[in-house]
């Protein structure tokens, strides 16, 4: 991988050498894949699963072939369709007999290339008729079930099919998943109660089709020797009471971490003490008010009551407790519920279990959090 400015990466995957940890983890989604059992990989959002994705994918044998797929902004089978064949014409090199097939197999659809602004990565669109995208990617699947590496596919957002307006979707794409060898699956998901429903529902088609990987945060030590390795590498000091403050105010979220450290190192101060750290904290907030107000705009009086009374307590366990209900004037119980199950949809909070089974819903945004708690 070529050195970049900023080592702390907040978009993409630029080697393993600017990633952090995740040693269980790899080690455990390697040794499914490689022994034959599909993961479903499951995390709240931002916490790193698609960069924990990519990085098992650099590391599987030298027999195998990784594929990403990311299907969050498909809405249908034919941008499914479009998603898969940009992947395989990315990853899968013409110079083989089978890679010239599988290309010439997607160059028979007659896709149009664009190229997008931002990466420069090429991103297919295939015009097919009404009803033949299932066709077209069973028959992607097949061909590269002949590929002569074994092929693993990552397949991002999964949960998304949920929202196709194809009628069984999940029923379609199962068919042809259990009939394949060569081929093992990432169905990864941010939504952990949509994927445990198209997963762990005995009525669903995927039920126990793959093992279950769930990932949480980053232990705070290897964070904070993460962090610590990179500033002293650019010749910057910075004390382990500092370092310690960051990850407690980024609540060891990955994304915000990253955020706040790539902030912190971007200003350049040779020794980075709590002041230095605080102005850019600052800084992302009064950034970020615009959006926290937007937010507002967006829900009901009282969805955004709720939202900030969550945000302000940082987590909470019993939210139609009376207690909680009184203290931040919330109504009644179901007006609670109601909110609670609406900002959950909006993905505005989530839902997660403690190690003792303790259910708690928390807010995704940290600095929104960060934000409410300084008002």
């Amino acid at each position: 991988m070529t050195s970049i400015s900023n080592p702390f990466i907040t978009t993409g995957y630029q080697g393993s050498e600017y990633f952090c940890d995740r040693e269980d983890e790899t080690n455990a989604l390697r040794s499914n894949l490689v022994n034959g059992q599909s993961t479903i990989l499951v995390a709240i959002r931002r916490i790193g699963k698609t960069g924990l994705i990519r990085h098992v994918l650099t590391r599987l044998p030298k027999n195998y072939a990784g594929i990403y797929v990311d299907i969050l902004p498909t809405e249908n089978l034919k941008e499914f369709l479009n998603a898969l064949v940009t992947a395989v014409f990315s990853t899968i090199p013409e110079k083989s007999k089978p890679g010239k097939k599988i290309l010439d197999f997607i160059k028979s659809l007659r896709p149009v290339v664009a190229f997008d602004p931002l990466t420069g990565f090429p991103q297919l669109t295939v015009d097919v008729r009404p009803g033949e995208s299932e066709r077209h990617i069973q028959s992607m699947l097949e061909f590269l079930e002949g590929y002569p590496q074994k092929v693993v596919i990552a397949i991002d957002e999964f949960q998304q099919i949920l929202n196709y307006p194809e009628n069984n979707t999940d029923a379609f794409l199962r068919s042809i998943v259990q009939s394949l060898n060569n081929i093992r699956f990432i169905f990864s998901g941010s939504q952990q109660h949509l994927m445990t429903q198209l997963f762990a529902d005995p009525s669903r088609p995927f039920y126990q089709s793959a093992s279950f990987l769930k990932i949480d945060k980053i232990k705070p030590m290897a964070y904070a020797s993460f962090i610590r390795h990179h500033f002293e590498e650019a010749r910057n000091t910075i004390g382990e009471d500092t370092i310690n403050a960051m990850l407690d105010w980024t609540d060891h979220h990955t994304y915000y971490v990253q955020l706040l450290c790539n902030r912190v190192y971007a200003s350049a101060s040779r020794k980075i003490d709590n002041e230095n750290w605080k102005e850019q904290a600052a800084r992302l907030l009064q950034e970020q008010e615009i959006v926290f107000f937007k937010y507002r705009d967006l829900l009901t009086k009282q969805q955004w009551k709720l939202l900030k009374a969550i945000a302000h307590e940082g987590i909470v366990y019993y939210p139609t407790s009376k207690d909680f209900i009184a203290g931040y004037n919330l109504g009644s119980p179901a007006t609670v519920l109601r909110s609670l199950q609406a900002l959950t949809e909006k993905e505005m909070i989530y839902s997660d279990y403690t190690k003792e089974g303790q259910i708690f819903y928390s807010v995704y945004d940290v600095l929104f959090r960060r934000w409410m708690q300084r008002r």
